[in-house]
């Protein structure tokens, strides 16, 4: 028998302080919730898990970013509803001026609420704003290239027996928005015998442009040529000789439009928890110039005689048409967000659980182990009280 060294004590004691720290760690984990308080719980499970949170907390601030982005689109969208009421007013009111009932009185009436909801509709696109960013006024809509402009005749001939062609064109140098009217106010002959001007034969109308009548003529061989001098429109007389008075030739010549390709002039919503994961919002300019309403001086469409608002209806019509293609694109985004969000919210879901998989703890699991060290630990106790009486039975030699 030794008493130097109790070796029965030593051993419960060690194994008394290793269930004391087991049970320690339970005690964490269910006070916590967590399976992994450090590093050391479980070391690749940390990093798993906070590369999850990263990733969550992303899908979460990705969706509130979606509905900001929702309410950007609401924002121009609810300003360009009022655009198109306005549009719709001022097509009624050309449609009231083409009306050969009004005096010049009432056309000029007419023609100064023309320029004041030309106005509006500046205003609207120059001060609509979400956040102090303005939507309207083409900051947004992304310029690196252009689409070439449009051109559309619509011909009414008395006899007919004239068609139109279309021969040549320059149409993708016109920087304007034209409606070009030409009425024939005399029989003219079109085909191989027919090579001057028509003066005195012709009347042309503009709405906006710089078209007049010295920049109209034919050639020998029937070509009606318009032209400004550095711009122009070439078509053919078909299938007749007469023209007779009465008959008309209306051309519409959309403005150039560019296409909304430049990312940095677009608003970037970032709809991912991952860097690239972005959608391009581009807002056309909606001002009363880029809508064709209104020329570059700031003159607004003339409503001032029956042929100038008959042409404005048209210049109208294809304001009222562009606003309705952004106001689609635009609902086409805001339905697009509204997907991306739901998506969102389910990844965000989806990878919650597989963070809680690693990083919760099972607590009725972790009771059942505590309960285990807490009974170990209390039996160790005991056996150390044992362990520690047992040098004292050398005493019993001494008697």
């Amino acid at each position: 028998m030794i008493i130097n060294h109790n070796m029965n004590a030593m051993n419960a004691h060690r194994n008394m302080a290793m269930n004391t720290n087991a049970a320690g760690k339970s005690m964490e984990k269910l006070s916590s919730g967590l399976r992994i308080n450090r590093a050391g719980d479980d070391a690749a499970g940390l990093a798993i898990s906070e590369k999850m949170r990263g990733q969550i907390r992303g899908f979460d601030q990705a969706s509130r970013n979606g509905q900001d982005s929702i309410s950007l689109i609401q924002t121009a969208e609810g300003a360009l509803n009022e655009t198109h009421s306005i549009l719709q007013r001022m097509r009624e009111l050309a449609v009231q001026s083409a009306n050969d009932t009004n005096t010049s009185t009432d056309r000029t009436s007419i023609q100064d609420e023309i320029k004041q909801l030309t106005q509006e509709v500046n205003r609207i696109a120059n001060t609509t704003e979400f956040n102090t960013k303005k939507l309207l006024n083409g900051d947004l809509k992304g310029v690196s290239d252009f689409q070439k402009a449009v051109q559309k005749s619509d011909v009414t001939f008395a006899n007919g027996n004239v068609k139109l062609s279309n021969t040549s064109t320059n149409l993708s140098v016109f920087a304007k928005t034209d409606v070009i009217r030409i009425n024939f106010v005399k029989t003219v002959s079109t085909g191989a015998t027919f090579s001057a001007n028509t003066a005195g034969g012709i009347s042309i109308t503009t709405v906006l442009g710089n078209i007049d009548a010295s920049k109209v003529t034919f050639t020998a061989n029937g070509d009606l040529v318009i032209s400004d001098g550095t711009n122009t429109i070439k078509l053919n007389m078909t299938s007749g000789k007469d023209i007779r008075s009465g008959d008309t030739i209306t051309i519409s010549v959309k403005a150039f439009e560019a296409a909304e390709t430049d990312s940095s002039k677009q608003a970037r919503a970032q709809i991912g928890a991952n860097a690239g994961q972005e959608l391009g919002i581009g807002i056309g300019d909606m001002s009363s110039k880029a809508l064709g309403l209104q020329k570059t001086d700031g003159t607004a469409l003339d409503v001032t005689s029956q042929a100038k608002a008959s042409g404005a209806v048209t210049l109208i019509n294809n304001a009222i048409e562009r606003v309705s293609t952004e106001r689609s694109k635009l609902g086409a985004f805001q339905n697009r967000l509204e997907h991306t969000i739901n998506n969102l919210n389910t990844s965000s879901e989806n990878l919650q659980a597989s963070e809680s998989r690693v990083r919760d703890v099972d607590m009725a699991n972790e009771m059942t182990t505590y309960s285990k060290n807490n009974i170990l630990t209390q039996a160790a106790q005991a056996m150390l009280a044992q362990a520690k009486s047992q040098p004292e039975q050398v005493l019993q030699l001494l008697r």
